[in-house]
């Protein structure tokens, strides 16, 4: 014969911990804010669900049976799930839990989500917080799918602007690095000419950063540098570059991590006679998706430093 445990309430729970607790059915009725009369209904009810007792009424005061036992440890274990139950709602409700995922391309990625995320982890260690770094036409498409809460990336032609909100940050500026003993590397002013005939490793072709640089070099009547490796992973670039006396073209805001403290990796960036920029990117958001307290929690402090103009 099968049998059917019954379902037992919350305050029910908190009722048969308080018995086991103080060892006194008056002083648990106080803690759980009953009447001794109705804590006794309640204990009765629990026990005739169970067939069975859960405590033995002693001289001494009330102990738990075997039964009582097991009922106690489960009724503990749930307790504690329904605590941290609440208290990640209430996080979540509050902006300082949940689960957020966001993209950039990669110089907003190092200078506006690192000091970001690192806000939100002081404040809310719990929070859990995935980045995409990838270039704009895949961020947008994970966006336009809802994978995304928001994301750091440039407007593409293919995409409805009117399914986004857009919110404008900044252009990007190109660094152009080199490994800090390169023949260049010291030179007050360094012109494209000279650096026509060096190794480059660039992003594949329709990478903006690499589309700007090769237009730099047909704004000044240069051909593109013809010796050339393609590679979008930034660890090969940069395991090439400590290797090889190549140049590479990245973010500004990669090059600074990569030449400044605590980083200090045994780069320079070369000093150009005229910048070399990106076209802007943007924060977008789908119109049509609410965002989690903590993602835009997130978003308000990218935008701060957006407005602030402080980056990493």
């Amino acid at each position: 014969m099968s049998f059917t445990l019954p379902t037992l309430k919350p305050a029910q729970l908190r009722l048969l911990t308080a018995i086991a607790r103080h060892g006194q059915l008056q002083l648990a009725a106080a803690e759980v804010s009953l009447t001794q009369p109705a804590a006794s209904r309640m204990l009765a009810e629990i026990e005739r669900g169970l067939g069975a007792p859960v405590f033995l009424r002693q001289p001494k005061g009330m102990e738990p049976t075997e039964i009582g036992q097991i009922v106690l440890r489960r009724a503990q274990a749930m307790l504690r799930e329904m605590r941290s139950m609440a208290a990640e709602v209430q996080a979540l409700r509050e902006g300082f839990g949940g689960a957020v995922r966001v993209g950039a391309v990669t110089g907003p990625a190092v200078g506006y989500l690192v000091p970001a995320i690192r806000q939100i982890k002081r404040d809310s260690p719990g929070a859990e917080i995935t980045v995409d770094v990838a270039p704009s036409r895949d961020l947008l498409r994970h966006l336009a799918a809802g994978d995304l809460d928001f994301a750091l990336a440039r407007v593409l032609p293919e995409y409805d602007s009117r399914d986004f909100d857009i919110r404008p940050m900044r252009d990007e500026k190109v660094a152009l690095l080199v490994r800090e003993d390169h023949p260049l590397a010291r030179a007050p002013v360094v012109t494209l000419t000279e650096l026509m005939d060096y190794e480059w490793i660039m992003q594949d072709r329709g990478a903006p950063i690499r589309e700007a640089t090769l237009e730099a070099f047909g704004a000044v009547g240069l051909a593109e540098p013809r010796n050339t490796v393609n590679s979008p992973s930034l660890l090969l670039m940069i395991a090439y570059l400590a290797k090889s006396d190549a140049v590479a073209a990245m973010s500004e805001e990669v090059a600074q991590l990569l030449t400044q403290p605590p980083v200090g990796a045994g780069f320079a960036v070369l000093r150009l006679q005229r910048d070399i920029r990106v076209s802007p990117y943007f924060l977008l958001s789908l119109r049509r998706r609410p965002l989690l307290p903590i993602a835009a929690r997130l978003m308000d402090l990218v935008l701060a430093q957006a407005e602030t103009g402080a980056m990493l």
